[in-house]
């Protein structure tokens, strides 16, 4: 009679299994990974601070030492250097239609310059100390808000080169501050006396509409897109704040190790789906650390280590470019491909002037051409296509041949002579759950229940089995217990597998001992 076959026949595999360490690349971590990063070197001193234009070719400009340098998006290389500063330059920032560029630095003066030009257009002179951060309005282009280490914010007309208004209210240097994407007379500053504060320009008495304490010294603040959210950065924690609700915290990040000492916000540059709305906000630190903060999920997507310390990050509005600064004058500079040049590439039209560039002849294939054999073997799936998968052969080993025929005897000697511990596992839960188990141990000959000890003696204090093989073990004990007496080898294996055991405990009994010290430990310094 023939022998019956299963239909489908799958290999066995152990039940519990422990999970990697190590997980599978999301698609969002391959998006971030896809910034080929470039090094622009040779900057002098520390990146203070990196800022793009809103003008189609997307401009850089970073400030190092008592420069002020403009960079290509597309290439990477120097467009204008200025260099018309007497102390170490802070920060800078693009006027809305990208032909002004404004400037500060430790000497408390605030400068605009014409991005083709180097010599400045206006001089502001007010701040008595070092100005940390100015920057122009949303869509404004004869203002400027700019704040310092005399604990002012000043409110300027570029034009007349004088403050219209300035407010007080924070008690330290104020470091940094952002405009309001939705109204160009509202912006937030921080200061290191660990407040943020939101200002309107067209309040009389000069006062903040809204004070936020962060906990920390504030080194970076902005505005999220939608304009009712804020992300502060300081210490090593970034916190999300709902100013429309009145200044509540929404949340707190706390993944970097060291100072975290920029943010800025990147959008998703999918071209399809759903995350090609969605917008990141990009942090990083004293610690080398670059993270990606999906404040929507409220959670970590991406991070990425560098090997100097972060001073500063920006990216471009067409998510294509994004830019590190470090404290060793290293700007890593990254940039992805977009659709529209990889078509560009594509299209060679008007070339030199020769005119369009035609594609070569495709030869028709015929039934004579071995390749008209081959044909369609190497095209991709298009987007919605149904795919018919070919179902991939089954590799069956030695022992799951033997379960198959129901040799259950056979299957699990033969997964005890190999070296692979978790098909001997696997194989015996197959066994328990066809409840043939304990009759292969009785019919295990002296040679075999030595072979089943030894791997007892081996692997029944493996956390992973031992869940199985202890109450095996004592099954074994139980039903071979007259010809365990008999053999002396048996006995051999019995005494190993004794000494595993008490060791095992004598292991958990000293980690008892550890955790009852440290509980109360914990308990005191108030972590529990």
């Amino acid at each position: 009679m023939a022998e019956h076959q299963l239909s489908k026949t799958f290999p066995v595999k152990p039940k519990l299994k422990p999970k990697p360490r190590t997980q599978k690349q999301t698609p969002e971590s391959k998006y971030w990974s896809s910034f080929k990063s470039q090094q622009i070197p040779n900057l002098i001193s520390s990146i203070t601070s990196l800022t793009f234009s809103n003008t189609p070719s997307r401009p850089f400009a970073a400030t190092h030492s008592a420069s002020l340098t403009i960079f290509s998006s597309q290439t990477f290389s120097t467009t204008t250097t200025i260099t018309s500063f007497s102390d170490v330059v802070t920060s800078a920032s693009f006027r809305c239609d990208g032909l002004l560029i404004a400037a500060s630095d430790l000497s408390g003066l605030v400068q605009v310059f014409d991005i083709k030009g180097r010599t400045p257009l206006r001089k502001l002179r007010s701040h008595s100390r070092p100005v940390r951060f100015v920057q122009y309005p949303f869509a404004d282009k004869l203002h400027l808000v700019s704040g310092g280490d005399d604990a002012l914010v000043k409110y300027w007309d570029v034009a007349g080169e004088t403050p219209i208004s300035e407010m007080r209210g924070h008690k330290d240097y104020v470091r940094c501050g952002d405009c309001s994407p939705v109204n160009s007379e509202m912006f937030v500053t921080g200061s290191y006396d660990h407040t943020v504060k939101l200002w309107d320009v067209r309040v009389a008495d000069s006062k903040s509409a809204i004070s936020i304490n962060h906990g920390y010294p504030v080194e970076d603040v902005i505005f999220l897109p939608s304009g009712g959210l804020v992300a502060t950065a300081g210490g090593n924690s970034v916190k999300i704040w709902d100013i429309i609700g009145g200044g509540k915290m929404l949340c707190s990040m706390e993944s970097h190790n060291k100072t975290v000492t920029s943010l800025c916000v990147g959008k998703m540059g999918k071209d399809s789906g759903e995350e090609s709305q969605q917008y990141r906000i990009m942090s990083v630190g004293l610690d080398g650390y670059m993270k990606v903060f999906d404040y929507a999920k409220m959670k970590v997507t991406h991070s990425m280590r560098f090997p100097a310390p972060l001073m500063s990050v920006a990216f471009s509005p067409d998510s294509s470019t994004r830019v590190i600064g470090t404290s060793n004058g290293i700007i890593y500079a990254g940039k992805r491909k977009t659709k529209e040049e990889a078509e560009e590439k594509k299209d060679l039209g008007g070339f030199m002037g020769f005119g369009t560039v035609e594609e070569p002849e495709v030869r028709a294939l015929k039934s004579s051409y071995v390749r008209y054999f081959h044909r369609g073997q190497g095209e991709k799936p298009a987007e919605g296509d149904y795919l018919v998968m070919r179902p991939k052969k089954v590799k069956l080993g030695k022992h799951d041949k033997l379960l198959k025929k129901f040799r259950h005897k056979e299957a699990l000697v033969s997964v005890l002579g190999g070296k692979h511990p978790g098909n001997v596992v696997a194989v015996m839960e197959e066994l328990v759950s066809r409840k043939k188990l304990l009759k292969c141990v009785m019919n295990l000959d002296t040679d075999e229940l030595g072979s089943l000890l030894m791997f007892l003696h081996k692997y029944s204090t493996v956390p992973s089995y031992s869940a199985l093989l202890m109450g095996l073990t004592k099954k074994v004990l139980e039903l071979r217990v007259e010809d365990i007496k008999a053999s002396v080898t048996l006995k051999g294996h019995i005494r190993n597998l004794k000494r595993s055991v008490e060791e095992e405990i004598r292991i958990q009994h000293s980690l008892l001992e550890i955790q009852g010290i440290i509980s109360p430990l914990l308990r005191l310094a108030g972590r529990r």
